[in-house]
């Protein structure tokens, strides 16, 4: 590709976000540019005494229907759209009056910001930005001519530009900046036309856009011979993606992955009520547990599978403090994300060099909406979020035996964490502490089968008498298709047993439990998670 430098002489300000805008201008300025701006951007330029010159005097038109119609105006996108090197452009240009416009700088009216916040429907309509796009979109079509920036962060790559080629841009950059510029529109349509989806009640248009803005690139996917990136939606969770890492290298695919898994269990654990700790491989909790503070929930979640934790992820849903942060850094981890961190857990934490630290801000709420996708072959697949919430399901006691109060307790709990465990799962807990996991199985048997003997695997390795399995409860993701998966559970010396029912032979899985006097409730909600 060869430079194909154009010269700048004219630039077009209308932003949003004033960000950097007085320097970024007065730099222009400082370069011989003519500056051409709209309300807003031309005061803030008057104030800091930087001479621009009025939109509406290109086009014989003031600003009008409260700033709806500024913009849209041949004299504009006639100066934005003519080919410099076409003939017949270059006389349509002369006979109507319209000068070039070399630089368009235009950030957008803050939709995505003023739907975060709340605003109602009127407020959220007119931050609809019309114009922008439209000026965004001419400029970056004709890129060959015309330098367009949509983000402030890119005022400094352009000034450089300016400096090393005398005022001028290359080819290279014109287009760099064109694809931003449409990626960006395409975003902030994707955001608006979102909105207005859920406004009117419509959970599959007919057309879906999901839009996002990078957070950064990152050294690989899940395989090294994969690329990645990481991007946030303007659907603002609190979470990885909004967490700020206090120190470590960079994470990775994985390692966003798992703690995105992890964060969002823990959140299932109201601060309020409880500490509670979840440790995840490979996006799976391999321990989970509630205690007296985190420290105790660390380590009560740490028994379940001592060997699966060992460089796994650690989320917490109170701020870390030093006794749990000193338990934490015990044995390798990865990474511990917690809602905020003492200075002394920071320091603590801070001693592990590769370890990183990332503090969200505050839980995620399990009880709110939202979408998660996942891309197939040619397409990709949209559902709303399971947020259903494990204490809030009406529970029916199907067998003769009703669980005791200590029972139901670790029911709920249990089946709290099946919702985050890959199907087909089976948890068996106890105390509030899982005691035996078994995930991601074709099937349930053997799910049960592998909790069981991970349980068994844990008991000795704590140098306990009994597996941890004896006189606890299970929960099932899903039904038992056949007795023998409960029977397994039965075998482990499990006493209670929370499942969603539904089965053709529910009658017969009933009918073991009670044979065992074992006590079952039902839930009527399933958690698959593939």
């Amino acid at each position: 590709m060869t430079e194909q430098l154009r010269r700048i002489s004219r630039a077009l300000i209308s932003v949003s976000d004033k960000s950097g805008l007085v320097d970024f201008a007065g730099a222009l300025a400082r370069c011989g540019i003519e500056l051409v701006s709209t309300g807003g951007t031309r005061k803030t330029l008057a104030d800091a005494g930087i001479a621009s010159v009025d939109v509406a005097d290109l086009t014989g038109y003031p600003e009008m229907m409260d700033g709806r119609v500024k913009t849209l105006h041949p004299a504009v996108h006639g100066g934005l759209l003519g080919i410099r090197a076409n003939a017949a452009h270059a006389q349509a240009m002369r006979t109507h009056g319209i000068r070039p416009i070399d630089l368009l700088v235009v950030n957008l009216y803050p939709f995505e910001a003023t739907v975060v916040r709340g605003a109602d429907f009127a407020t959220c309509i007119e931050n609809i930005d019309i114009g922008g796009p439209a000026m965004i979109r001419a400029a970056a079509k004709n890129h060959d001519d015309v330098t367009v920036i949509v983000d402030c962060a890119d005022y400094s790559a352009l000034l450089a530009e300016l400096k090393q080629h005398d005022g001028m841009t290359s080819l290279l950059l014109r287009r760099k900046l064109a694809a931003k510029a449409y990626a960006r529109t395409a975003t902030y349509d994707a955001a608006i036309s979102t909105w207005f989806a859920q406004a009117t009640g419509q959970t599959a248009p007919h057309y879906r856009a999901i839009g996002g803005e990078l957070i950064e690139e990152l050294r690989y996917g899940e395989n090294p011979h994969q690329w990645a990136a990481f991007y946030r939606t303007p659907d603002v969770r609190v979470g990885v993606a909004t967490a700020r890492q206090l120190q470590g290298k960079q994470l990775s695919y994985n390692n966003i992955n798992d703690t995105d898994a992890a964060y969002e269990c823990v959140a299932e654990f109201d601060p309020k009520r409880t500490a509670a700790c979840v440790i995840v491989k490979h996006a799976n909790p391999c321990g989970v547990a509630e205690g007296t503070d985190l420290t105790d929930a660390y380590r009560r979640a740490l028994a379940c599978d001592p060997v699966s934790a060992f460089g796994g992820i650690v989320a917490v849903n109170r701020p870390l403090d030093a006794d749990s942060a000193r338990a934490i850094t015990e044995i390798f981890t990865e990474v511990i994300i917690a809602p905020d961190a003492t200075e002394e857990a920071v320091a603590i934490v801070g001693a592990k060099k590769n370890l990183r630290l990332l503090l969200a801000g505050g839980p995620p709420d399990a009880h709110s909406p939202g979408i998660v996708f996942k891309s197939v072959a040619g397409g990709f697949l949209l559902q709303s979020r399971d947020n259903a919430v494990a204490d809030e399901m009406k529970l029916s006691v199907v067998t003769k035996r009703a669980p005791t109060n200590a029972e139901l307790r670790d029911l709920i709990f249990a089946f709290r964490i099946a919702k985050h465990i890959k199907s087909n799962t089976i948890v068996y807990a106890k105390d509030c502490a899982t005691v035996g996991i078994g995930a991601g199985q074709m099937s349930r048997i053997d799910a049960a089968r592998i909790a069981a003997r991970k349980a068994a695997d844990a008991a000795k390795e704590a140098g306990l008498s009994a597996p941890l399995t004896q006189g606890s409860v299970v929960a099932s993701d899903a039904f038992f298709p056949f007795p023998d998966g409960l029977l397994v559970a039965i075998e482990a010396s499990a006493t209670a047993v929370i499942q969603p029912g539904g089965s053709m032979r529910d009658d017969d899985v009933i009918k073991a439990a009670d044979t065992h006097n074992i006590a079952m409730v039902f839930t009527g909600v399933r958690h698959f998670r593939h």
